[in-house]
Formats: structure tokens, C-alpha cells, sequence
């Protein structure tokens, strides 16, 4: 491939997302062959052994390193992804912004708001191009959705309601990991999983301006491998009301522990000429109400977002692993074009900012203002 026409790629850590990040930069040259520059896997850091002979073996790098600081100096690396624990989000984005490398990193991208703003303001400052897993907002339901809210097809906006419901952590007897400590994870579900619903919002409606927030640890002790147990730090729980920039109110809510649902994402948005629902259960379909008879459902077409990528027609579905090669396609776009479409790391900032109001609310039991973002932001976009 000719210089000009490649980005090279450095993958840190090849984890679950890091080889999901892999897969979904070969994809995107698949699914997206207009993409003006393609991306060519040079080299993935991981101090697991086992984790570097995938990503050669499996995924087809071209060298590997256990140091993530060789592969921020790997001439041949133009873009990084960062698929790190939490903790590590902050030293590896600064690192990377240092060395001058665009970067596609997991949320949350930084334990707190002042992490994610010391990202994203030094990404501005050295005029990188970022993009943010925010996964959801490329479903071509949620496109669609957010046609329909923008265009005004729905009237003006009067209440949302987004609800975040998992199981992952419902078993009181799952072992302490780094997840439930404040230090290593930051928040607990509101990161972990309300920041997609915080992102969702913002990118449908309008910026949220103000919230008031209740949390909970319904599990309060885990176990430890070696007897004992360690004090969870972090909530289980969390629910909000909020105000939207123009007046609409919304009902969050999101929890780990929930028995019975694993990754029930409900999205219902109400307007004075109509309304919509989308849950990511039933990815592929969009509820309508338009026409005052009721929902009816639609099954994506080719002309909803990018489905017709994917599949010739309404019926077949895509999957989570294809979300992730759009937004491989948006990053590698972002980053041959010099315009920031993916996820940016202002977005990110944004949603860490909802995060730590949430739960100054929770604390002190009053509303709570929003503070303003700088920088790219492709929410209101």
C-alpha cells in the first residue's frame, strides 16, 4: 500500500475491545471502500504474552511490544487506539497526545471530569483528531431517530426517558476486581454505563443543563480470591431527572445489578406531533408514533444510517461488532479528511461532566448545573 494511502495503526492493550478495534479497522476498508486512506495494523502493546501472540497470530500485526511507550514512538504510527482499564486511560492519552498521535479511546475516557478535560483540552491544543467509544449512537435506528427529532418531524421535545439496565454484576458472589474500586474504576455504573446514555441524549436532543441525581450500592461487599471480602466503592445504581437545553425534561436510570435483563438500553423520546422508542435489545427496529394510532415498528431499511452497508434489506440485522466499524470508518474519515466526525474527546468530556454532577447531586440531594464544554463536540453537530 502506498504511504500516502495507509494509517498506520498502534493498538494498546489486546483485551476484548482492543481486538475489537482490530477487526473493525479491516472492516471498515470492507464496508467503506471510499474511505480515502486505509488503515495497515504495524503494532499492539500488551504486557501479556499471550495477548501480543494474538494480536500477530490472530489479528495480523505486524511486530508487537510489551511497553506501550515504544509504540508511541513507532515511526510508522499514525493513529492509536486505547482499549486500557480505566485507570490507565489518562497516562496513555497523555502520553499519546505528547507524542503527537490521533487517538480512539473507550469510555470512559478518564476517571473523572478533570481527566477527561485534561484529555480533550490537550487532544485541541495539539490539534489531534479523537474519537470516543460511544458505540450506540451509530445504530442506524438511532440515526434515524435523530433525523426524525432534528427535522422537527416530531414536534417540539417535551420528556425523554433512557433507561441503561445490565446484569453483569448481579451475582453478590462475583469476586472484587478493579471495577469496584474508586481509585482504578472512578464511578460505577454511571461510567461504566449511563455515560452511553448521557451520550445518546446529548446527541439526539440537546446538551443537558442541569440534574438531580439519587445512587445506590445494592451489593456492598465482594468477595476476595483469598477469603474476606473488600467494601465496593463505587454505586450500583443511579437515577436522575434532567433538563434539557430548550426545556425538555428527562428520566434517567441505569443499575449493574438488575436479574433478568443483560443489556436492555431503552431510549424514549416524546414530542407534541409524535413519539419514538428504540432498545438496543431489538437493535434493528425503531417504534413510530406519528400518525395518533399507536407505535408501529419498523424494521431498518437500507436508507436508516448505514444499514445498507450491511445488509440489502430490511430483516437481516447488524450487530454490536458493526457499530464498531462505523465508528472505525468515522476515525480513520476524521483523521484523512481533518474534520472531526467520530465521538470526539470533547464528547467524552462532556459525558464525565454529567458523571461527576451526578453524583455531586446524589451527595448533597439538590439540582445541580451542568458545566459547558469546549472544543469539537459532534453531539449538536
Amino acid at each position: 500500500m502506498p504511504e500516502q494511502n495507509r494509517i498506520g495503526v498502534g493498538l494498546i492493550s489486546v483485551g476484548v475491545m482492543g481486538r475489537l478495534h482490530a477487526r473493525s479497522y479491516l472492516q471498515s476498508q470492507q464496508f467503506f471502500p471510499e474511505l480515502p486512506k486505509r488503515a495497515e495494523l504495524v503494532i499492539a502493546a500488551d504486557p501479556d504474552p499471550n495477548g501480543r501472540a494474538h494480536a500477530t497470530e490472530a489479528l495480523g500485526f505486524r511486530e508487537t511490544t510489551n511497553d506501550y511507550r515504544k509504540l508511541l514512538a513507532h515511526p510508522d504510527v499514525d493513529v492509536v487506539s486505547i482499549c486500557s482499564p480505566n485507570f490507565l486511560h489518562h497516562e496513555i492519552a497523555l502520553a499519546t497526545i505528547d507524542a503527537g498521535k490521533h487517538f480512539w479511546i473507550e469510555k470512559p475516557m478518564g476517571r473523572s471530569a478533570r481527566e477527561s478535560r485534561e484529555i480533550a483540552q490537550g487532544a485541541a491544543a495539539a490539534g489531534l483528531f479523537t474519537a470516543v467509544g460511544f458505540n450506540y449512537r451509530h445504530a442506524p435506528a438511532v440515526a434515524e431517530a435523530r433525523r426524525l427529532i432534528r427535522s422537527g418531524e416530531l414536534g417540539r421535545i417535551t420528556n425523554v426517558q433512557i433507561r441503561m439496565i445490565t446484569s453483569y454484576a448481579s451475582d453478590p458472589n462475583q469476586g472484587f476486581t478493579w471495577r469496584y474500586e474508586q481509585a482504578q474504576a472512578g464511578s460505577g455504573v454511571l461510567g461504566d454505563v449511563l455515560s452511553h446514555g448521557f451520550d445518546l441524549a446529548q446527541f439526539l436532543i440537546a446538551p443537558i443543563i442541569s440534574v438531580n441525581a439519587v445512587t445506590e450500592r445494592f451489593i456492598p461487599q465482594r468477595p476476595l480470591p483469598k477469603g474476606g471480602s473488600r467494601r465496593v466503592e463505587n454505586e450500583d445504581y443511579a437515577a436522575l431527572l434532567a433538563r434539557f437545553d430548550g426545556g425538555a425534561i428527562g428520566i434517567f436510570e441505569t443499575t449493574r445489578v438488575a436479574i433478568g435483563p443483560h443489556a436492555e438500553y431503552i431510549i424514549e423520546v416524546y414530542g407534541t406531533k409524535g413519539s419514538l422508542r428504540w432498545n438496543f435489545d431489538r437493535m434493528n427496529q425503531l417504534e413510530l408514533a406519528d400518525n395518533g394510532s399507536g407505535y408501529r415498528t419498523i424494521m431498518t431499511p437500507t436508507s436508516y444510517g448505514e444499514f445498507g452497508r450491511f445488509q440489502p434489506n430490511a430483516g437481516p440485522g447488524i450487530g454490536f461488532n458493526d457499530l464498531k466499524t462505523i465508528e472505525a470508518a468515522l476515525f480513520l474519515r476524521s483523521v484523512a479528511e481533518g474534520v472531526q466526525l467520530a465521538p470526539s474527546a470533547a464528547d467524552g468530556w462532556s459525558a464525565s461532566e454529567l458523571v461527576d454532577v451526578s453524583l455531586r447531586s446524589a451527595e448533597s440531594g439538590q439540582w445541580v448545573d451542568v458545566p459547558a464544554v469546549t472544543g469539537a463536540t459532534t453531539t449538536q453537530a
